[in-house]
């Protein structure tokens, strides 16, 4: 009787291992290629798959979008600059069938390609369009990475360069640019005040010679100003103009 049950749980357990080597379940993500003796035969999902356990042999291939962390990459930049550059690039299987028959391990092999292209890229470029045209440099690192990746049947949907790191002697002297530019636009927003300034003086001298009674009432209203700000006495020059008709109306005066 002990036989009997011991032989029984083993068959169950038999049957439980040939029904799950049997039947497959892939989700809406995956696909499984399916080779019969070695030679490809097709790709089937999702849902319930029947495999022929020795002979059918099924390969699971993910169908969803993988984000993928370049790590840093030495860099010399056309102008023999050393930084560090790290970068993500998103890409997914469009063909599961190519994915596994095209190369061995389609993710390292994205993941190398992607390292090496992000040197090419970004060593024939200069430091500022490291910094300053980012977007241009993801385009065309992620157009080389499609074309070569497209016989795998991978698609790459996107490439970002992450962050750009600089030697401490590099930031300084960025940083002394900075401030040497920042000087010279408050230097030129100087000049460009001193010279409206000086346009409105002409101006105004011009319009105050075209009248000048307009000139000695200005001459007043400055010395209003000054006696009230300042208690002190001042001694102010006086405008020939101002006393000549009192010496006008005293010659004619006098003459008479």
């Amino acid at each position: 009787m002990g036989e009997f049950i011991v032989l029984a749980v083993l068959a169950v357990i038999f049957g439980i291992i040939v029904l799950s080597a049997i039947f497959k379940v892939l989700p809406e993500y995956e696909r499984g290629v399916v080779f019969w003796l070695g030679r490809y035969q097709e790709v089937k999902g999702p849902g319930l798959i029947i495999i022929i356990p020795l002979i059918q042999k099924l390969v699971r291939v993910s169908l969803r979008t993988v984000t993928m962390d370049v790590p840093p990459q030495e860099v010399i930049t056309r102008d023999n600059v050393s930084v560090r550059v790290n970068a993500v690039i998103y890409f997914r299987v469009m063909a599961a069938d190519r994915a596994v028959i095209s190369v061995e391990n389609y993710l390292y092999a994205t993941s190398q390609l992607a390292q090496t292209t992000l040197r090419s890229v970004c060593g024939q470029a200069e430091l500022d369009e490291l910094l300053s045209e980012r977007d241009r440099l993801n385009q065309q690192i992620q157009q080389i990475l499609d074309r070569q990746t497209d016989p795998w049947g991978v698609k790459v949907a996107l490439v970002e360069i992450k962050a750009i790191d600089l030697p401490e002697e590099m930031k300084r002297a960025m940083a002394k640019q900075a401030e040497a530019e920042r000087e010279k636009r408050a230097k030129f927003i100087h000049a460009d005040g001193e010279f409206n300034a000086a346009q409105k003086i002409l101006e105004a001298s011009n319009l105050l010679s075209q009248n000048p009674m307009s000139l000695q009432l200005r001459y007043l209203q400055t010395l209003t100003e000054i006696a009230a700000e300042k208690n002190s006495t001042t001694i102010f020059p006086l405008p020939i103009d101002l006393i000549r008709p009192f010496l006008e109306a005293y010659n004619k005066k006098t003459g008479q």
